[in-house]
């Protein structure tokens, strides 16, 4: 899939489109409370993989327990449909 950058119309549907979603510093960003840090780890591990085979990599924060994703495309320096399609992807996992 080649990446292509978001325009106004779309950045504002994505609050509907994935509303656990916030958009913060043309990054999508979305943070997950678990248990432990093993079902975090869990999780970061789930979306390693995921990542990987769609060649589109997040970046991340683990602090125990608390997991933080931020996807943005560098290339492009802005949100593209890779992030929606990783963002939508990474919430099929938990």
């Amino acid at each position: 899939m080649k990446a292509k950058l978001l325009g106004s119309q779309e950045l504002i549907a994505l609050s509907k489109e994935l509303p656990k979603w916030e958009i913060q510093d043309s990054k999508l960003c979305r943070k997950w409370q678990f248990s432990d840090f093993v079902e975090a780890f869990g999780f970061i591990t789930k979306v390693a993989m995921l990542s990987e085979s769609m060649n589109h990599h997040p970046e991340w924060r683990n602090v125990y327990a608390t997991v933080t994703i931020e996807l943005t495309t560098h290339d492009l320096n802005g949100l593209t449909n890779k992030d929606v399609e990783l963002a939508k992807s990474i919430n099929l996992l938990n």
